[in-house]
């Protein structure tokens, strides 16, 4: 996993996502799931260009089941936006870089 993606657990999904000051794509996925193996890439490479403006998280729906319930993720792959600790948008399915990188510009925008 890159550098510029951290790791989403049920202990520190808080911190990571509710604390963060920057807007968080959160990749709710699982390593068998052959859509969330095409999008990995894809934000991996948006984790980097938007460094210091916006963070990527990921979280396995299989290890962190909590959380995954609790946003009440029912397919995968489900990215949801996060800025300021609420859900701002929410993508479902393998998406193309354009799809992630328009949320966060509005977002950035305002």
């Amino acid at each position: 996993m890159s550098a510029n993606i951290e790791t989403g657990t049920d202990s520190n999904f808080e911190t990571l996502v509710g604390d963060s000051e920057v807007p968080v794509l959160v990749d709710f996925w699982a390593p068998w799931c052959g859509p969330c193996r095409m999008v990995g890439p894809v934000l991996e490479e948006v984790a980097e260009e938007y460094e210091g403006r916006a963070k990527v998280v990921k979280v396995n729906v299989d290890e962190e089941q909590r959380i995954a319930g609790q946003m009440g993720v029912r397919s995968i792959p489900t990215i949801a936006l996060f800025h300021g600790g609420e859900i701002k948008d929410v993508l479902i399915g393998a998406r193309p870089k354009s799809d992630f990188t328009t949320l966060l510009d509005k977002l950035l925008a305002n």
